[in-house]
């Protein structure tokens, strides 16, 4: 992948986005008939893949349709696969999945995962043809990491900045992982030992959201050892 994202950091990276209802609006569920899910178990995602599949094939022919004129495909270059509850775009650019599940909290309502990953070059993002496919609907970036990442490192080297860089990091007792809040970047960013995460508090375009990364890179920028970490 070219661009913007150093190539001996990063192995590749996915958007996220998530929305979701109630299982009862499903257009498959039919009052008097259908009993509310209980629990959230292989049985009852059966059952919700059977209630979403009139929704799901919609949004995903929705998706194929808008992706196909925007970007110009030929039948050759993108393909929908469909199996409740999921589908799968695939393009020649990128891959892009929906899928559906119960909430694991609630299981009387459903969840909506969106995930764009695969995609083969970085510039794509910035075309305005492309953005309209895909705008505002990710909340997370997920970077997965080429060589790994100490977490240890990552706290010990916040902890060592000053007062007035205003970087905070909060961690577990096991430091299996990390989470930073810094002022120039509107996302809590998390760090493991295998991926860079950003979380952003609204939905964006997958440009918007690399932007706020672009953002935890110029932060880091503050520590020479902070700044290694992301090269």
């Amino acid at each position: 992948m070219s661009g913007a994202l150093p190539s001996s950091l990063v192995a590749s990276l996915s958007f996220l986005g998530r929305s979701g209802g109630a299982v009862k609006s499903l257009a498959g569920f039919q009052k008097g008939r259908h009993t509310l899910p209980t629990a959230a178990n292989a049985t009852t995602n059966a059952f919700l893949a059977k209630l979403c599949a009139a929704e799901l094939e919609a949004q995903a022919e929705a998706f194929f349709q808008h992706a196909r004129s925007a970007l110009g495909y030929k039948r050759l270059e993108l393909t929908l696969q469909f199996a409740s509850p999921a589908a799968v775009l695939t393009a020649k650019d990128f891959t892009f999945e929906l899928a559906y599940a119960l909430e694991e909290a609630d299981p009387s309502r459903y969840s909506i995962t969106q995930t764009l990953r695969e995609l083969r070059c970085a510039e794509l993002v910035r075309r305005p043809e492309f953005a309209a496919v895909f705008a505002g609907l990710f909340t997370e970036l997920t970077l997965a990491l080429r060589k790994g990442l100490s977490v240890e490192a990552v706290i010990d080297l916040v902890e060592a900045l000053d007062a007035d860089a205003a970087l905070a990091v909060a961690y577990p007792s096991d430091c299996s992982e990390c989470t930073l809040t810094i002022p120039s970047v509107d996302a809590a960013v998390r760090c493991t030992s295998t991926s860079i995460d950003l979380v952003f508090p609204a939905a964006g375009s997958p440009a918007e959201l690399l932007d706020g990364f672009a953002a935890v890179r110029t932060a880091f920028a503050l520590s020479p050892g902070l700044a290694e970490l992301l090269r």
